[in-house]
């Protein structure tokens, strides 16, 4: 089977078309029109692809320049000496610089240096080979090394996106985002719920070790939360003596555990 090779359109094509639509009004022919410019509609939104934030999405920067390139059809003039499709350039480019900014709670100036910063970086590399250093990077955009720390922390904060956006996955499917972040609680990674748990045990055991009033002590301070004075009074004991049993049953504790220190302040 032979394929067909399309080509691009030429302006003089394009403007013929357009001619022809402006006379009759005809349906199709704009829908032609929207058909042969479509493919400018997103070579402009992938140029600016990098600069669109991560919560959106590419398609609706496509649309929006699909109703753009829509409305310069019908708003054309050719008295004012431009082409149709230099007219409609002009206005995909802004109307989707419009919506970036619209989608974008940065201000101008702070995406001004993020531009300058990666462009003076993109020159380096380009000139020497290599990434430039934190004080060559900074002296490239005329700024000192504190001024680019801020800006740069700045350009981070301001890069905010959704959890549930779809990313890939270390096995080349797609996840959303949040399940590619890490969990800082413990007891949901294994290996240190093993360790938790078998410190616990060894703790439980050190502590049936213990003299029977020590256990008391640390039942009523630990677990009931009563002060060392009503401690004192439930066991028919000074509180100076209670925080005594109390020392000791700490050093017992100690040195029964002393081979698992680390287990130890585990679960102190």
């Amino acid at each position: 089977m032979t394929r067909v090779k399309s080509e691009r359109a030429s302006s003089e094509t394009v403007q013929q078309l357009w001619e022809r639509y402006n006379a009759t009004g005809d349906s199709a022919l704009r829908d032609r029109l929207v058909l042969t410019l479509a493919p400018m509609v997103k070579y402009i939104v992938y140029r600016k692809a990098r600069e669109i934030p991560a919560r959106c999405e590419v398609e609706d920067f496509v649309s929006c320049g699909l109703e753009a390139l829509m409305r310069s059809i019908d708003r054309y003039d050719p008295e004012r000496g431009a082409t149709l499709e230099q007219f409609a350039w002009t206005r995909i480019h802004g109307a989707v610089l419009d919506e970036l900014r619209r989608n974008d709670w940065a201000p101008r100036s702070l995406r001004r240096w993020e531009r300058d910063i990666s462009r003076a970086r993109e020159r380096f590399i380009a000139l020497y080979g290599r990434a430039p250093s934190h004080q060559e990077l900074a002296d490239a955009v005329d700024l000192t090394p504190e001024e680019l720390d801020r800006w740069l922390g700045d350009i981070h904060r301001s890069d905010v996106g959704s959890l549930n956006v779809l990313v890939m996955g270390d096995d080349d499917t797609t996840i959303e985002r949040i399940d590619t972040l890490s969990s800082r609680d413990a007891d949901l990674d294994p290996e240190q719920r093993a360790v938790r748990d078998d410190a616990k045990l060894r703790f439980r055991a050190a502590f049936e070790q213990l003299p029977e009033r020590e256990r008391q002590v640390a039942v009523r301070l630990y677990l009931h939360n009563m002060t060392l004075r009503e401690i004192g009074e439930a066991l028919g004991v000074t509180e100076s003596r209670v925080c005594q049993i109390h020392s000791q049953l700490r050093k017992r504790l100690r040195e029964l555990l002393a081979a698992d220190e680390q287990l130890f302040s585990e679960v102190a």
